[in-house]
């Protein structure tokens, strides 16, 4: 029913955490994968994870800060692959941490660089190369349950994870007659690479609020990768699609 065979995905970030287990669910669907990272050893070890498991991928190194270098990554992409049908601009990270009115102005910057200009720089050459083959399109955003709770000494992850959804929405309206659907996934506490050294006691009010009573891993996100780089989405873009176990919506 979810068969993405003939399909080529580009995910940043796919090297590791949650970027990978998109990958997994991908390649276990069909999908050919790309993967764009800043680090080879990790680029290097992800794609023999997804070849162990039948996948076929290809590693991009890339820093998405750089328009420059994510056209020339593109461009690698387009001609080792052919062609992109989905994208996941999923790179990031936790930015500035701290009280906010002590943050400086090139930390604000660089948050804003790390979570917001990766995802615009990596969607405008694909944008671009959607709506000229015009056959449709997925582009999908990693934000986080940050964009809709309160959640101080990272005020700039919640800012940039926030202003992606607005993207996403603007995005899907400008799209939608171009049949290219744009969606965000916001997951809760997810233990990856980047939440290892989460303080026990954040896990603990974590455990606290979620209502199913867990954690979450990162095979809980394949399924949901793989709906969105599916024709089953067709009909749903501009969404936030918010996966947390029930975080979000527990009064404790």
């Amino acid at each position: 029913m979810f068969d993405l065979t003939g399909k080529v995905a580009l995910i940043t970030g796919g090297n590791g955490g949650l970027g990978l287990a998109y990958a997994k669910g991908l390649v276990k669907a069909g999908c050919k994968v790309a993967i764009w990272g800043r680090n080879n050893d990790k680029n290097q070890k992800a794609i023999a994870e997804l070849n162990q498991i039948g996948g076929e991928a290809k590693d991009f190194l890339a820093d998405l800060t750089d328009e420059a270098a994510v056209n020339q990554a593109f461009d690698a992409t387009i001609a080792y692959f052919g062609k992109v049908d989905i994208c996941f601009g999923n790179a990031g990270g936790g930015g500035a941490q701290g009280l906010f009115h002590k943050t400086s102005s090139k930390d604000w910057a660089d948050t804003i660089d790390l979570n917001l200009t990766s995802v615009v720089n990596t969607f405008k050459p694909v944008i671009a190369h959607l709506v000229g083959r015009k056959e449709g399109g997925k582009l999908i955003v990693t934000s986080s349950v940050a964009a809709l709770l309160g959640m101080g000494y990272a005020v700039g992850y919640a800012t940039t994870k926030a202003a992606v959804t607005g993207l996403v929405r603007a995005l899907a309206v400008e799209l939608g007659r171009n049949n290219i659907q744009v969606n965000a996934i916001l997951p809760g506490y997810i233990e990856t690479e980047m939440s290892i050294n989460t303080p026990q006691s954040f896990k603990d009010a974590v455990m606290r609020r979620v209502a199913n009573g867990k954690l979450g891993t990162l095979e809980n996100m394949e399924g949901i990768a793989v709906f969105l780089a599916s024709k089953h989405s067709d009909f749903m873009t501009g969404q936030s699609i918010v996966m947390d176990g029930g975080h979000t919506i527990s009064p404790m």
